[in-house]
């Protein structure tokens, strides 16, 4: 029984995570006056994941 209480608690947070993301990315599409919106793993670089950040890795 824990297993599956833990399993259920798991895919909770995992689909909880896509909603926050999915609503922070409408917010930034209606509000761009806060700048554009960041892709998903730019969160170290800001808005500029194109330039020096891929060679840093």
């Amino acid at each position: 029984m824990t297993y599956l209480i833990t399993i259920g608690l798991v895919l909770a947070m995992m689909l909880g995570w896509v909603i926050v993301d999915r609503l922070a990315h409408l917010f930034a599409h209606r509000h761009p006056e806060f700048g554009p919106p960041r892709k998903l793993g730019c969160g170290g670089c800001g808005n500029h994941c194109e330039g020096h950040c891929k060679n840093e890795h």
